[in-house]
């Protein structure tokens, strides 16, 4: 077996896969371009624990929608126009990709990868560390309209159809189930699975059990160049006239990972899809459960006695700028569907911004590359990172053991747009 294991990235995937790496033996360093303290995409996001999301991104309608609200920006999907031939070369991939044929195919997969990795959590849950609130007490996709709510239960069929349990709730239904906050909804389809956590508490334990491993970590360091030769993967160049190489990479830089694969002459579509969150730390009402309103595409997670609102898909490049208007979209929309809130109560609460990673056809790339016999990618996970960052890690972990996944994973081929 292998040794040495050099990990590009230090998001909840990157974290992921040291733990598992680390904990059947091999010598990990993991290399993140930002300091320890950072607040990336794997921190500000709505901290849920997905099985109920077994549709990927790229699904029937959605190239519709996203023509419908391209030239709105305030809407939960807004595709920043623009000259561009990678995302010109991602949109018809998307586009090629959004049939009922590539969801049938996609959603067991899903499905046994988000289940896995709720085991996962609740595995982690048991770690003897201070506990970091994991929460299981199921999701509520909020309808406001009765056409919202037939959609949401023809959901529900299909989730039953693939084992995961869901209920179709009317109104007063809803409201008895998380009496916390008020709510004007026609009614909710509730996903008694799903789960939330807060997410800088669970990177924060995360990373220290796999630092107590021995997994070692460099903070602010770029990969500036690789070496190699034939089919294997040499010497790292990176910043700060420093070097690194290791038996195995692999890459796990979100969005940041297809730069790194054009270093390799390696072509992994991806584009970047940013989304908001604002996090009231003393809010009037505060749910139980965490939700999803349906239509506007806005989460909602209680932590730590805080209320964590976030949502829409904005796709306009690696550029971190926040757009106001989009951010007033996500708080407008929250508050009609929790009327005792308010505009106002967000008044001088920074917004938070994180770039998702996005593969054309809503799935991740995990597994060896073809080219390189030492290289791997565990990324493109879009907003399915947290969810999905446990059984990502355990993968990983044992492909570079040599072993045969637990899962066929050839839909999730790093090559699969070679």
């Amino acid at each position: 077996m292998t040794n040495r294991v050099v990990i590009i990235g230090a998001g909840v995937i990157g974290l992921c896969t040291a733990y598992y790496c680390a904990r059947r033996g091999f010598a990990v360093t993991v290399i993140e371009r930002k300091p320890a303290k950072h607040d990336g995409c794997s921190f500000g996001n709505a901290g849920m624990i997905v099985p109920s999301h077994f549709v990927p991104l790229a699904a029937p309608g959605m190239v519709a929608l996203g023509l419908k609200w391209m030239w709105n920006p305030a809407s939960p999907l807004y595709i920043k126009p623009r000259l561009d031939a990678d995302l010109l070369d991602w949109g018809h991939k998307f586009w090629r990709a959004a049939t009922a044929d590539h969801v049938r195919r996609a959603a067991p997969l899903l499905r046994d990868l988000s289940l896995a990795s709720r085991v996962c959590f609740e595995e982690f849950a048991a770690w003897p560390v201070p506990d970091f609130g994991f929460v299981k007490k199921g999701l509520l996709m909020l309808c406001k309209s009765e056409h919202a709510l037939r959609e949401e239960a023809r959901m529900a069929e299909q989730a039953r159809a693939l084992g995961i349990p869901a209920e179709v709730l009317d109104a007063k239904q809803a409201a008895a189930l998380d009496p916390g906050a008020r709510l004007d909804i026609a009614g909710a389809v509730h996903f008694p699975l799903d789960c939330h956590l807060p997410t800088e508490r669970f990177m924060a334990a995360l990373q220290a059990q796999a630092e107590q491993l021995g997994a070692k970590f460099i903070w602010e360091c770029e990969v500036l160049n690789t070496r190699h030769e034939g089919n294997r993967v040499g010497t790292l160049g990176l910043s700060g006239n420093r070097t690194i190489e290791a038996d195995e990479y692999v890459v796990c830089c979100g969005s940041w990972s297809a730069e790194f694969a054009q270093k390799l002459a390696l072509r992994i579509p991806m584009q970047a899809g940013k989304g908001y969150s604002l996090t009231l730390p003393n809010p009037r009402q505060l749910p139980r459960i965490c939700s999803i309103c349906t239509e506007a595409r806005v989460a909602v997670t209680p932590m730590d006695g805080a209320l964590r609102v976030g949502g829409t898909m904005e796709i306009a490049g690696l550029n971190e700028d926040i757009n106001p208007v989009r951010v007033r979209g996500i708080i407008d929309s929250f508050c009609r569907y929790f009327p005792d809130f308010t505009p106002a109560d967000f008044d001088g609460i920074q917004p938070w911004h994180g770039l998702r990673p996005c593969s054309p056809d809503g799935l991740p790339y995990i597994g060896r590359t073809a080219k390189f016999t030492n290289l791997s990618l565990a990324t493109g996970h879009g907003m399915m990172g947290l969810s999905l960052g446990p059984v990502t890690g355990r993968l990983i972990a044992e492909i570079l053991s040599g072993e045969k996944p637990a899962w066929d994973i050839a839909m999730l081929s790093p090559d699969r747009y070679s």
